[in-house]
């Protein structure tokens, strides 16, 4: 029988928590996270990259075996050879066992080489040490992964010089042809995925790559030779104290601090299966079941210095005294980060589940509006791989938004929208022209939820401002979006439009706070929220009225009846949505999890469904379906926005 094989995927889950390799795989354990990696390989283009390395490797011989045995006998013969190159190469160690992405051995020598699709700037004197010598923190997932793979197999091959690289997108370079990142299609066969690739590299992209290999050599040895795990092992020793608790199923003692914040092994209540983040808070604090379930430390927002909090003892939210929380005077109306979190924790210590509405801060705010109001949603992704000649890699795409508008008098419309379908197509300008299309025609005051559609104006702005192409209406895109939006911090070129967008979300942090949030003021949660206090709003959309052109007009639903409910409570309306991943199962708890709250690594969930429409095979009616899904969901984005306004309106008797 195979042992308990420790391999890098769950070295890097040790990295993270090596209490986590004792839950993983367990049945009896929910794990919140997806073991189809699927989703995630898509939001960060990471098949396509990884195919892109392989393409400037072509005489190398790709190992498709899943069985272990199979894959390690199958790279043992490839390596008699003298010069060979191997892709998805199989090394083991007693229990250790890795698949290389690359290998290329020459003679008594191998280079190691781990594909990732994250970028760095070649120009960059020293891209992953600090000045004092250290690992920058975000890289050191990266390095700690091809030294732990080094460490397999200078083992497994004791005779020979390994040499370690990181395979990464170089940002400096430009993509040397249009039409790149289209030769890598995407196949998913059950658990399965393929790459087909459309046709070879060109000359061009052959000897312009836009994947640089880069030495990490240095960056090992320091993670070998200087670094301490748990205050005391080496980094080989390190290796094996995992791996023989792994081997041996025995747990490795929690240590609970920030990273608790999301950790994969939570169950919900209706879950039966068990709780490892519940089982080691109750052995680290002595807690019962009931206990996990009361106010915790962890839920309470942006409070800084939750480590050292933890590992003092104090890990319920009723331990956290006035002194411990910076409250500031706030120079603005509403209220300061430091009044809102000491305001969370007096409604969770005290079971308080009122909302807390700052009626004359929100007048002010709401005062100062000009109607008709605009509610904007873009949803935008970061190609790795180009999708035209000069482009950089990750360049910045909006690819999709909602408009709807709110009248003086109430009335509501979903009244444009932009989605590129167009495979390979950079949609920046058609998007920009588009929305300026929409909100050119008066001066009514435009929302948006968060910092994100400020950004990538300020993204496509230096992008128009830089292009070389003949635009004829440069000028007029350029005066419009800083019409629009303010500079942001790094930008040399200051600016803050007449028109500038108003942060919703500023407004919720400021003049409103709710329980039922539970600490967050992502709009996937300030939403349900609103319905579920709103006697205006359960009452006007509990009607089928959404949709229907002489009621709320809509570009996608028709006699749309959004409040319902369950038992009394209210339905979350995002759960009304067609899914955007009818292939896949995974909550969307799962996908908070893997890619974060809002927006999925500068994305959101969106991100993942239109890089499905750019590089996965499918059919016509998969296309539709999954553009209809796209379009209702970011429909969805900027009703939600309305209905948080309309509630205040209701609140403060704007009629």
């Amino acid at each position: 029988m195979n042992p308990r094989f420790l391999t890098k995927s769950k070295f890097i889950l040790a990295m993270e928590c090596p209490t986590k390799l004792y839950y993983f795989g367990k049945e009896d354990y929910s794990n919140l996270k997806s073991d189809d990696s699927f989703l995630e390989g898509l939001a960060e283009n990471g098949y396509q990259v990884a195919e892109l390395a392989r393409c400037y490797h072509p005489d190398g011989f790709l190992i498709e075996a899943a069985n272990n045995n199979k894959a390690i006998a199958k790279t043992n013969e490839l390596l008699q050879r003298d010069n060979v190159i191997i892709f998805e190469a199989a090394f083991t160690y007693q229990n250790l066992f890795v698949r290389a992405d690359i290998v290329i051995k020459n003679s008594t020598s191998i280079k190691l080489i781990e594909v990732k699709s994250k970028s760095y700037d070649s120009f960059e004197e020293s891209p992953f040490m600090t000045k004092k010598g250290g690992i920058y923190s975000e890289w050191q997932p990266y390095i700690y992964d091809v030294a732990f793979q080094k460490y397999v197999v200078m083992k497994a091959f004791p005779e020979m010089n390994i040499a370690c690289y990181l395979m990464l997108a170089d940002k400096s370079t430009t993509c040397p042809s249009d039409g790149l990142n289209q030769k890598f299609r995407i196949v998913k066969e059950k658990d399965r995925v393929k790459i087909i690739t459309n046709s070879k590299l060109t000359t061009d992209e052959l000897d312009n790559p836009i994947l640089k290999k880069v030495n990490v050599d240095a960056e090992v040895n320091h993670v070998f030779e200087k670094e301490k795990f748990l205050k005391t092992y080496s980094f080989p020793d390190y290796i094996h104290y995992l791996s023989d608790h792994y081997l041996d199923d025995i747990k490795i003692k929690p240590v609970p601090g920030t990273v608790c914040k999301k950790c994969e092994f939570k169950s919900d209540p209706a879950n039966t299966l068990k709780s490892g983040f519940e089982e080691c808070w109750q052995e680290i604090f002595s807690f019962d079941k009931e206990a996990c379930a009361s106010p915790m430390i962890l839920d309470i927002w942006n409070l800084k210095g939750l480590n050292s909090l933890i590992r003092s003892g104090l890990c319920k939210a009723n331990q956290i005294q006035k002194s411990s929380i910076n409250i500031k005077e706030n120079m603005t109306p509403g209220l300061s980060p430091g009044a809102r979190q000491w305001m969370q924790i007096e409604k969770m210590t005290n079971n308080d589940t009122s909302e807390y509405i700052d009626k004359d801060g929100l007048k002010y705010a709401i005062e100062k509006w000009q109607y008709p109001l605009h509610f904007i949603d873009f949803e935008t992704v970061k190609p790795a791989i180009p999708f035209h000649k000069g482009e950089h890699p990750y360049h910045d795409i909006a690819f999709q938004f909602s408009h709807h508008i709110l009248y003086a008098d109430g009335r509501v419309a979903h009244i444009g929208q932009y989605l590129n379908t167009q495979i390979g197509k950079n949609p920046n300008l058609d998007f920009i022209r588009a929305l300026k299309q929409q909100l050119d025609k008066d001066q009514g005051t435009i929302f948006r939820y968060a910092t994100h559609e400020n950004t990538y104006l300020n993204k496509i702005y230096q992008q128009v401002l830089s292009s070389q192409e003949d635009i004829l209406d440069k000028d007029e895109l350029i005066n419009f979006i800083k019409s629009i939006s303010e500079s942001t911090k790094d930008s040399k070129e200051k600016w803050e439009g007449a028109r500038k967008m108003v942060d919703l979300r500023e407004l919720v942090l400021r003049f409103y706070y709710d329980p039922l949030t539970f600490g967050s003021n992502s709009i996937k949660y300030v939403f349900p929220a609103v319905l579920t206090r709103s006697k205006f709003l359960q009452e006007k959309y509990s009607q089928p009225i959404y949709g229907v052109k002489a009621e709320i007009p809509s570009l996608n639903f028709t006699n749309m009846q959004w409040v319902r409910k369950e038992n009394e409570n209210v339905v979350d309306p995002y759960t009304l949505l067609p899914k955007l991943f009818q292939d896949i199962d995974i909550s969307e708890k799962g996908l908070d999890l893997l890619f974060g709250d809002d927006k999925i690594k500068g994305g959101g969930t969106a991100s993942i469904a239109y890089s499905r429409l750019q590089f996965c095979e499918m059919s016509e009616d998969e296309r539709k379906e999954l553009i209809t899904a796209l379009l209702k969901y970011c429909e969805l984005d900027t009703l939600a926005m309305v209905m948080i306004v309309e509630f205040w309106r209701d609140y403060l008797q704007f009629k």
